[in-house]
């Protein structure tokens, strides 16, 4: 095999974290001053620009991510069939621009911000006067036997009937 046929092979047998790493698009000139990285995946929700292709200037939602395509479905871009009907069109994102993001999915906005990804956020720290008000809050119980339970329990059932 030549080193085309065998490049092209690899990218048809291609694990799912390799071809969805594939699918990803480079960032609008504002986010790439906010995150100081050039390019990020893909995902639903965001919103791109389509600058190449039938479909320039295109602005929308990320409706779909097809690895089967090697494309990305936004809102409002469709073609017609001759019999009227409408169907997807999947762009590929080499001719996508990000310009918004879409920040449901805390680990990627942290491993944008350049933050370790597992880390937790950072809690803020209680002040001295919501410790105390926790305190005064907090009563202890009053230890009571089980013999003293027992008794209270028949007193309770004496008066009832008297």
């Amino acid at each position: 095999m030549n080193g085309r046929k065998m490049r092209n092979r690899q990218i048809y047998f291609a694990t799912h974290k390799t071809a969805s790493a594939q699918l990803s698009a480079t960032l609008s000139k504002d986010l790439r001053k906010k995150y100081h990285k050039r390019s990020a995946r893909v995902v639903e929700g965001d919103t791109v620009k389509v600058i190449r292709g039938e479909f320039d200037g295109v602005d929308g939602k990320v409706t779909k991510i097809s690895l089967a395509n090697n494309g990305i479905n936004i809102e409002g871009v469709k073609k017609d069939k001759i019999k009227g009907d409408k169907f997807d069109v999947f762009i590929n994102p080499t001719n996508i621009i990000i310009t918004g993001l879409n920040s449901d999915d805390k680990w990627r906005m942290n491993k944008l911000e350049g933050k370790k990804p597992r880390t937790e956020r950072i809690t803020e720290p209680k002040t001295e006067v919501a410790k105390q008000e926790e305190k005064t809050e907090k009563k202890p119980k009053e230890k009571i036997s089980k013999g003293e339970k027992l008794n209270e329990g028949s007193k309770t059932k004496k008066k009832e009937s008297d």
